[in-house]
């Protein structure tokens, strides 16, 4: 789940943005929901304006649905329409953070772009009424933040979390620039608070999805890199799940791999719309 202020991906953002330069991003907010559970895939990103939302230091509100803060817990409530045949999603989850960070660090050169973890490990329990689910397991909540659009500066990115022993979690950003400029994050957070940098493996290339875009990630040796399962495959845009090698230990990496150019090409803007309506 992506919880959207200026969203990011939005042609109707970026259309507005090639109007004008100041743009209230308030006035284009979604929650993205997708479920892979096999029967009941469900995936919504619906729009809406500044007339729809309300925001404060504790609750996030986005037309039916909402983020509150309950003293130890994250509570999301989810009343959505699902796409492209609009079965209702709807119920709720509550992510329960191990340890809350104040940490952030720029992906780019000009230090417009931040990335974060809140909580780079949690507890999550999830219950849907549409899809009929429920469960509890491990979570992982961050926060991406820009002062520009992402496609003025950067080309592509990997990034990948894994989960390691003694509670620990591991990121890795690989970000390439326009400028032809690399940023390599190796970032492992502990459970008591530690922040700890480490030098990532090398860059092994992964099969390139049916939309041929091609996905890099971090791992000792090509040999030892799977791909468990592609969960979203869309023309800029691939996530995946891996069994990789990282410190000295196997893990399974949740990985993420953004194509830019291909987000801003007239093709894909003329998509997008059909993926992620727009209402009031």
């Amino acid at each position: 789940m992506i919880a959207f202020v200026g969203s990011v991906f939005s042609p109707y953002y970026a259309w507005a943005q090639r109007r004008s330069k100041s743009v209230d991003p308030e006035n284009h907010c979604a929650i993205n929901l997708a479920i892979y559970s096999p029967g009941n895939k469900r995936w919504t990103m619906t729009e809406r304006s500044a007339a729809s939302i309300s925001r404060n230091q504790t609750d996030f509100v986005i037309g039916p649905s909402s983020l509150r803060w309950h003293g130890d817990h994250l509570r999301v409530d989810i009343y959505e329409r699902a796409v492209p045949f609009g079965q209702r999603v709807a119920g709720h989850f509550k992510l329960f953070p191990r340890q809350l960070f104040n940490f952030s660090t720029s992906l780019d050169d000009q230090g417009k772009h931040r990335w974060g973890p809140l909580a780079p490990s949690a507890r999550i329990e999830v219950e849907l009424d549409s899809p009929k689910l429920k469960w509890q397991g491990n979570a992982y909540f961050d926060s991406n933040e820009g002062d520009e659009p992402i496609t003025i500066q950067f080309k592509d990115w990997d990034w990948s979390r894994a989960e390691l022993s003694g509670g620990r979690t591991a990121v890795i950003y690989d970000v390439r620039q326009k400028n032809g400029v690399e940023k390599l994050l190796g970032l492992v957070f502990h459970p008591d608070g530690r922040i700890e940098n480490f030098d990532p493996p090398p860059r092994q290339a992964l099969p390139k999805t049916g939309w041929r875009i091609q996905r890099q990630m971090r791992n000792p040796s090509q040999a030892s890199l799977e791909i468990l399962e592609t969960l979203e495959d869309t023309p800029f845009y691939a996530r995946s799940v891996l069994s990789s090698e990282l410190l000295g230990e196997r893990v399974t990496s949740f990985h993420e791999t953004l194509d830019v150019p291909r987000l801003s090409s007239w093709a894909v803007q003329f998509m997008l719309p059909w993926r992620m309506p727009r209402v009031k």
